[in-house]
């Protein structure tokens, strides 16, 4: 049973904020058979709570495989009695405590940082305002950094020629794409999911040579958005890509987006150039109220178009 916002009865509900390398996870959401960041998890915590089943977690932005995470938020709802339990003799917190004992059963690629008590109306998913992804790419005519490969793209491999990338060009697209659209273009179709997506911002800048090793010369994006689609941040990227390896105008990504259809010019970068860098969320008191809207503004987009329910794949 749970009450109206979602929370099981007689549950404690628990914020959990971790990261993860996505190099060797088929992504986060838990699949038969594979390798996820959610069946890591889930078994995590069933295993130190010592419960029969694993619980189930509610995640602010599901990831593709390959994809990262810095910021990545979930929530959980425990037993009350396993929650309290956790610090045992110790002068810790059960938050405190669950962070030690995940840290002593979870795969070195997942790491949670905290776990608290979330707040009256909390919904990892619902509550959230705004995502923040970076992508990263390297331009240097000798390859990247070899320490930085998982996370940092070799811009060829993005679908640039040799040579720099015109970052200012770049970001003059992107700009372009900022607001609400139907981004349609960007998005791998999926059945029951709309494209429609409030872009915040969308914008490359290139790091400072005098940057520390490993950070200097390369070209970041920096894309946030209320929600996202399939594929999207990846296919925005390779359309910056076309237009600053010059084999696009600067005008091209924006006549792609106003033809609500997706181009075969337009290339999917890499996954693990990509990384969720951090989830916003309103202050305690409108937590509730966001969570209404967004359950409200999903149900409406349900009803009027021929796909509904949005994604957050990216």
């Amino acid at each position: 049973m749970t009450d109206a916002g979602g929370q099981e009865a007689g549950a404690v509900r628990v914020r959990l904020d971790l990261g993860y390398d996505g190099t060797a996870f088929a992504g986060w959401a838990r699949q038969p058979g594979l390798r996820t960041v959610q069946g890591e998890l889930e078994t995590g915590l069933a295993r130190v709570l010592r419960l029969p089943e694993a619980p189930t977690t509610v995640v602010a932005g599901r990831t593709d495989a390959g994809v990262h995470a810095r910021g990545q938020v979930v929530h959980v709802d425990l037993p009350r009695a396993a929650w309290g339990q956790l610090p045992g003799r110790s002068a810790r917190t059960p938050g405190e405590s669950l962070v030690t004992r995940l840290a002593g059963v979870l795969p070195p690629d997942v790491v949670v940082v905290s776990a608290s008590p979330a707040p009256d109306g909390f919904d990892a998913r619902f509550a959230a305002l705004r995502r923040h992804y970076a992508y990263r790419l390297s331009d240097r005519p000798g390859g990247g950094d070899p320490l930085r490969r998982h996370d940092v793209v070799d811009a060829r491999r993005a679908g640039s020629a040799r040579g720099r990338l015109d970052v200012a060009a770049m970001d003059a697209a992107s700009a372009a794409l900022e607001g609400l659209h139907d981004f349609a273009a960007f998005c791998r179709p999926r059945e029951g999911a709309t494209t429609t997506r409030t872009l915040l911002r969308y914008r490359w800048s290139r790091t400072p040579d005098s940057a520390p090793a490993g950070e200097a010369g390369l070209v970041v994006a920096e894309v946030v958005a209320d929600a996202f689609c399939h594929s999207m941040v990846r296919a925005l990227v390779g359309a910056a890509v076309a237009v600053g390896s010059g084999r696009r105008p600067v005008e091209w990504p924006a006549q792609v987006l106003a033809s609500a259809r997706r181009d075969p010019g337009v290339t999917v970068a890499p996954a693990h150039g990509l990384v969720l860098e951090r989830v916003d969320y309103p202050e305690d008191s409108r937590l509730a109220l966001r969570v209404l809207q967004a359950r409200a503004r999903r149900d409406d987009e349900a009803v009027p178009h021929p796909v509904g329910r949005a994604q957050q794949d990216v």
